[in-house]
């Protein structure tokens, strides 16, 4: 199983990094393929919003830092998307993958019972950590983003979520969040080896 971890945050060694890559080590032990992205190492731009995904091309007209992301991610089995919570949703870096991924659309994708371009049955794994205690703050982020990427066929999607996470640290002395990411591992990918 092919597994694309795509890493939202700024911060290298942040809190939502760490949760991914504690999943990227479980999901190795498991037997997965695993290509690993960090969005904010990339030069690229965001959607363009030319439609010329859905017109002259099947992919994204722009050749950039994201082109061998959005190809990567196409072929992958399980998408692990990880980001922090800046400013109510999502980082700039993944909501620019997200406006981008718009190109996975068929050109008929408002009106198709099958619109996107990518093979039916993919997994998402969304990792979300936020500063903030309060666990209803920020509770719309992940179904706002799943049911995006569910329309390009990531229909199965588990959320792994950190509440009040503003040091890594903290993250990484959590046993319990990281026995919920080794478990989420193990339910997507351990009958896939």
């Amino acid at each position: 199983m092919k597994v694309v971890a795509l890493l939202g945050s700024p911060r290298s060694n942040g809190s939502s990094a760490l949760l991914a890559r504690h999943f990227i080590d479980k999901a190795q032990q498991l037997g997965a393929e695993i290509v690993v992205h960090e969005l904010n190492a990339l030069t690229w731009r965001g959607c363009q919003g030319c439609y010329a995904c859905k017109t002259t091309r099947d992919e994204c007209v722009l050749n950039d830092g994201l082109t061998g992301v959005l190809a990567d991610v196409a072929a992958a089995d399980l998408l692990l998307l990880a980001t922090p919570v800046f400013f109510g949703d999502v980082t700039t870096q993944v909501k620019g993958f997200v406006d981008r991924s718009f190109s996975y659309f068929k050109p008929d994708f408002r009106t198709s019972a099958t619109p996107s371009r990518l093979a039916p049955g993919k997994k998402l794994v969304f990792i979300q950590t936020q500063g903030h205690p309060d666990p209803a703050f920020f509770a719309d982020v992940f179904p706002r983003h799943s049911g995006f990427l569910a329309r390009n066929n990531f229909t199965t999607a588990r959320l792994i979520r950190a509440v009040g996470a503003t040091d890594p640290q903290d993250v990484a002395g959590n046993r319990e969040l990281l026995q919920e990411v080794e478990s989420v591992a193990e339910e997507l990918l351990g009958d896939r080896q």
